[in-house]
């Protein structure tokens, strides 16, 4: 069934597949259009933006019913000839393998395209060059993807874990795959872990909160009726309900100018006389619950113990 706009064009759904040059895009797409899940009515079209080693096999693209248009140049990447090449093939979906090294951030389609999904692919032995040289352009990336696949992990095992630190700070939401030549990997292990979770008292210093932070959004049930303990700042905000506030730490999540406060609501008799930005020491009980401005299920802390302090040295926390 085709869904029309307010103007009566067809609405053609888009799926976005970022990354930088050999990360495997084309390998992942091609792999999409094998699948039988795909063997669907109606034509697809592939917008190239570069051209890598690898391409896409004729066969593939016949019985997939596809067709390949490349934009070689980034200036030629418009609302209007993106709506001419629409018009020249009439798809029923399109595939954009989009150039990594455009801008992603000011991206111009035609009114009736709607992106369904987003991925980015990254290779996983690359992948600290891109992100220690060109992080906003990666970051970039990340926050618009609903899914960040990396792949040749075979020789960066031991390197997943702060891989996906680096990508949950930036995205909390998305969902990070990691393959090797054998498929996937499961990848952050309780061993892996910065601090003992046996332990009677977690205490989180400023690398140990971050880490706790982002692991627990995955794996919630490592933490639940954990205690633990560590040195936060007060946030309140407006319509909280009585009796909650979220103590939490700056953390940067991409770069020096892009900040974000994490930390998760707390359950505390006397979070009234609390003062906005101001430091604690705080000792808390880990559950789970719903939470409003969670839209759903998440970690509540019940307080056990809050103590004001000092800031510490490092304000601001990083995931690297």
């Amino acid at each position: 069934m085709n869904f029309l706009d307010r103007r009566g064009k067809k609405v053609v759904p888009v799926y976005m597949i970022n990354g930088f040059l050999d990360s495997g895009k084309t390998g992942f797409i091609s792999f999409t259009l094998a699948q039988p899940y795909f063997q669907i009515k109606g034509n697809t079209l592939i917008l190239l933006c570069e051209e890598g080693e690898n391409e896409y096999p004729e066969e593939l693209l016949k019985k997939s019913r596809s067709v390949v248009e490349i934009i070689e140049e980034e200036e030629d990447f418009t609302a209007d000839k993106l709506a001419e090449l629409e018009k020249k093939h009439k798809p029923d979906r399109i595939i954009i393998e989009f150039n990594g090294m455009w801008n992603s951030k000011d991206i111009s389609l035609p009114s009736n395209w709607k992106v369904e999904q987003q991925i980015t692919t990254i290779d996983g032995s690359t992948f600290p060059v891109y992100y220690n040289n060109m992080r906003s352009m990666v970051a970039d990336m990340i926050r618009k993807s609903e899914m960040i696949i990396f792949n040749r992990c075979d020789t960066v095992r031991d390197q997943l874990n702060v891989y996906k630190r680096n990508i949950k700070a930036v995205n909390a939401q998305t969902d990070v795959i990691f393959e090797d030549a054998n498929g996937e990997i499961d990848e952050i292990f309780e061993e892996d872990l910065p601090y003992d979770l046996n332990q009677e008292i977690i205490v989180l210093d400023n690398q140990g909160y971050g880490i706790w932070y982002l692991d627990s959004m995955d794996h919630l049930e490592r933490y639940i009726g954990k205690k633990i303990q560590f040195v936060a700042m007060v946030l309140k905000p407006e319509k909280f309900p009585k009796g909650y506030f979220v103590p939490g730490r700056m953390a940067m999540t991409c770069c020096a100018d892009d900040m974000a406060f994490i930390g998760y609501a707390c359950e505390y008799a006397g979070a009234a006389s609390l003062k906005q930005k101001e430091w604690i020491k705080i000792t808390a009980a880990v559950t789970k619950g719903y939470f409003e401005d969670y839209k759903g299920e998440g970690p509540i802390l019940q307080a056990l113990s809050v103590e004001k302090t000092k800031a510490p040295k490092d304000e601001v926390i990083s995931f690297s």
